[in-house]
């Protein structure tokens, strides 16, 4: 929360408008880790204040930059995350077998991923790259991301302006606990990954025989 303060936002919002909201957070969800979450959620205290801020203008922004940066994160992953990954993977045990595990991984379950993922810090950041490197489908991605982002933008926006500075003391041991889970769930997922690996790898391939999907 210290990165960004309420007077910093609040000139940046009266002299861009709120599309400079909105601007934060698709630099977050591109993978860039500012501080997106923090942005709406200041913003929407002010437009509980009394400032003049429209509120459902504010979500509107917000899930906008989320959907838009996401898509931009998507593209980038796609891009140029799978050539690096297909050029320099070895170098760090990313054999072939293993790269198809997780693009087929997120076959099965890139949508909740990237939809529980906006709303976990950090992992809001790398999602949409991720499922970019792992080949998504653009269309799944893509109703996954608008569906999480505009959730995610009424819910952190809309508490925000109704609860206010309340919020804040909520949502921080909240979004902890999140956190906290979402590291759990990953240890456990990479664990289970290392001790079926074999297994999972021919489930892999029984699911995407030949060469490794490519964008």
């Amino acid at each position: 929360m210290s990165l960004v303060s309420s007077e910093w936002l609040h000139h940046l919002v009266a002299s861009y408008g709120l599309w400079s909201v909105a601007a934060v957070i698709a630099l977050e969800s591109m993978g860039i880790p500012v501080p997106g979450e923090t942005a709406l959620v200041l913003v929407g205290i002010e437009s509980g204040t009394g400032h003049d801020v429209n509120i459902w203008a504010l979500i509107g922004a917000a899930a906008a930059g989320a959907i838009v940066g996401d898509n931009i994160g998507y593209w980038l992953g796609r891009r140029f995350g799978y050539a690096l990954v297909m050029r320099y993977g070895r170098y760090v045990g990313l054999t072939e077998a293993r790269i198809k595990l997780g693009q087929y991984i997120f076959m099965r379950h890139g949508g909740k991923v990237v939809f529980l993922g906006r709303f976990v810090a950090y992992l809001r950041v790398l999602a949409a790259l991720l499922a970019g490197l792992n080949c998504m489908d653009w269309r799944r991605f893509l109703v996954a991301n608008a569906t999480g982002g505009i959730l995610w933008a009424l819910v952190f926006g809309w508490g925000a302006h109704a609860f206010g500075q309340a919020l804040l003391h909520v949502s921080a041991p909240v979004c902890a606990g999140l956190l906290i889970g979402a590291a759990i769930l990953l240890v456990w997922c990479a664990l289970f990954v290392r001790g079926h690996e074999l297994e999972l790898q021919a489930e892999a391939e029984k699911a995407l025989p030949g060469r490794l999907r490519s964008p």
